[in-house]
């Protein structure tokens, strides 16, 4: 082959390769990215906060122990239901009887002491007088200092009376409290419902709860007449929230029947646990007691039942919507106008911090027109379980790119997309 041959050769084949280059891309361009298309439409959206807690009575009372003794006779079981004042249980009165009876002699001493201290402030209180009787019709029989010791006599004789004053009511209080230590041995109900925890038996040794609440802690009284659901909402989700908000309320117990109630009381103060008052935990998400009102609770529903409400704090009928999965994050840029070409973007600000030159970011979906994919600022509403209410930035019909999540994570502005439906149909023409 001559050497003319071979560059002629070689030229074509230079020329075939670069053809196979810009054919290769132009089909890859063609293609566009595989995504899932979704029309801008109307739907009824529902915001809602979910939340889990606890089932509690409206009113509870915890019985404890307000003297030290040995539980000696239980007349209730737990799960009866109780009367107001009737008989609950009895704590050993032994000793609370015997400090009743040496409160009792306490108070008969002082009274007699009382007595015997005002007869002596009597009689030194005669005395006084006949001394200055005679020391005044004959200075001669009582000289001054008898006259001293009859008034010294008398102001002693007066204080020793108010002191026996004084410790009557002192003996009278040691006895009323004698009485109600001895009282404090025989429990009653405080008010009428159900024994929902008994904590002890018989025989064992009740003690007050000076420093903790469970260790004087003998059985539970609740009204059941009004169950609540006591839950634990998040700060960025309690200024949401309202009294009389709509709640839908599932228990674990009850996994079949769904109730409703309606929110009765939003704290104004934050959950403390015990991380949070740790030094340096200043940070942490905290959380806000909410209570929610049964409407019409099952009538053997018990404290302490798990269940999870969810609060509705918001509606929209027919509202435009688009689905959560399609709102994504870009840098900021023009919103195109009605006819499509995009609005002047604003003179440039000089920069005086970095932080003036930080690209602002906004929410926006991929608006898909001729097969490319225009990154679209919009103004979204409520948020539904699937789907968001859009203020502003789309309109009715638009199609915008709905997922899958990735894709949309990883488009570019002005890329060439096609739907996953149109890809997989071409594939498999092209294999037939």
């Amino acid at each position: 082959m001559s050497k003319r041959n071979k560059v002629m050769l070689g030229a074509g084949g230079a020329v075939l390769l670069v053809v196979l280059v810009v054919v290769s891309a132009s089909a890859k361009r063609e293609k566009g990215v595989d995504v899932r298309f979704e029309n801008v439409g109307r739907r009824d959206l529902v915001a809602a906060v979910t939340a889990s807690g606890k089932i509690q009575p409206k009113k509870k009372v915890d019985v404890s122990a307000d003297i030290t003794g040995r539980v000696t006779r239980i007349a209730v079981r737990e799960g009866d239901y109780v009367q107001k004042g009737q008989f609950l249980l009895q704590i050993d009165p032994t000793i609370y009887e015997a400090n009743l009876q040496r409160a009792q002699a306490a108070m008969s001493s002082a009274e007699a002491g009382l007595v015997q201290a005002r007869a002596n402030r009597d009689q030194s209180q005669r005395l006084l007088a006949r001394t200055k009787d005679l020391r005044e019709q004959n200075p001669n029989l009582i000289s001054p200092e008898q006259l001293e010791q009859a008034q010294t006599a008398f102001e002693i004789a007066d204080a020793n009376s108010t002191a026996a004053q004084h410790f009557i009511e002192q003996s009278r209080a040691a006895l009323q409290e004698a009485r109600d230590q001895l009282a404090k041995t025989h429990l009653v109900a405080p008010m009428a419902g159900r024994v929902t925890r008994l904590a002890v038996e018989e025989g064992e040794v009740a003690v007050p709860g000076t420093f903790s609440r469970e260790t004087g802690l003998l059985l539970t009284i609740s009204d059941l007449s009004v169950i609540q659901v006591k839950v634990q909402v998040d700060e960025t989700d309690v200024v949401r929230l309202h009294l009389a908000d709509s709640v839908e309320i599932t228990i674990d117990a009850f996994p079949d029947t769904t109730f409703v109630g309606r929110v009765t009381k939003i704290s104004d103060s934050a959950i403390l646990t015990a991380a949070s008052s740790i030094a340096g935990q200043n940070d942490r998400a905290v959380d806000y007691e909410v209570e929610i009102t049964l409407a019409n609770p099952p009538s053997d529903v018990r404290p302490d039942l798990s269940a999870t409400s969810r609060i509705v704090t918001d509606t929209r009928k027919q509202a435009l919507a688009i689905p959560i999965i399609a709102l994504t994050v870009r840098e900021n840029t023009p919103v195109p106008n009605e006819q499509g070409a995009r609005a002047p973007a604003p003179a440039p600000k000089p920069a005086t911090a970095a932080s003036d030159t930080k690209k602002k970011e906004a929410e926006g979906v991929f608006v898909v027109s001729n097969g490319v994919a225009t990154f679209r600022p919009v103004k979204v509403g409520i948020a539904g379980e699937e789907y968001f209410e859009v203020i502003e930035g789309v309109k009715e019909g638009d199609t915008i790119v709905a997922g899958p999540y990735q894709a949309i994570r990883d488009l570019k502005e002005g890329a060439h997309v096609q739907s996953s439906r149109q890809a997989s149909d071409s594939a498999a023409r092209r294999a037939s």
